[in-house]
């Protein structure tokens, strides 16, 4: 009888450590993201195809934007950092929501300016307004209108959060009040 408690009192606390190990997140969007294609700031093609299999943060900005794009920047470096820190393998992909302005050069410098650091970080260019637009609102509910006669561009400010299935799992402020303790735990939990 004391062997017998023994092993069940060994299974459960198996089955405890190995429920510790798999967290899972909850209350998960589900957004499937949309195949997408562009330019790099280095010139390269890029897909979202690339990223199947990857834990993957992305934003909207625009190099021009007067608002809310240089402290989304500033804070996406500081999720780079974080990340970083703790070894946790995800990569950045920054839209830019003004695709005629925002050629591989133009975003490279400004990619540059803000200190990103480009070995997981990757602005994306070189495709219609109207794709952009229908990518923003198809894959991540939010906008990316540039009206006519205007240099800026309304777009959402949220960074989002892509599991390795192809799906948008959280969304974050991106502009202010960034809750970056919970974005760098839910990054790992899906990195994990």
């Amino acid at each position: 009888m004391k062997r017998f408690l023994i092993l069940i009192g060994f299974i459960s606390l198996v089955i405890l450590l190995a429920a510790c190990g798999s967290k899972e997140l909850e209350n998960t969007l589900d957004w499937e993201v949309q195949s997408f294609e562009g330019t790099t700031q280095s010139g390269r093609n890029f897909s979202t195809d690339d990223m199947e299999g990857k834990v993957w943060l992305a934003n909207f900005i625009f190099t021009n934007c007067n608002t809310v794009c240089p402290p989304m920047t500033r804070n996406m470096v500081k999720v780079q950092e974080q990340l970083k820190e703790k070894g946790i393998d995800a990569e950045i992909v920054s839209f830019s929501v003004d695709p005629t302005v925002d050629h591989p050069d133009v975003l490279k410098e400004f990619g540059k300016q803000y200190g990103a650091d480009f070995s997981n970080w990757t602005f994306v260019t070189e495709y219609s307004q109207e794709d952009i637009k229908t990518f923003a609102q198809e894959s991540f509910q939010t906008i990316a209108v540039k009206t006519e006669g205007n240099d800026q561009v309304d777009h959402g400010t949220s960074f989002y959060l892509i599991g390795k299935d192809g799906l948008v799992k959280k969304k974050y402020r991106g502009n202010i009040e960034v809750p970056f303790d919970q974005i760098i735990e839910d990054t790992k939990t899906l990195a994990d």
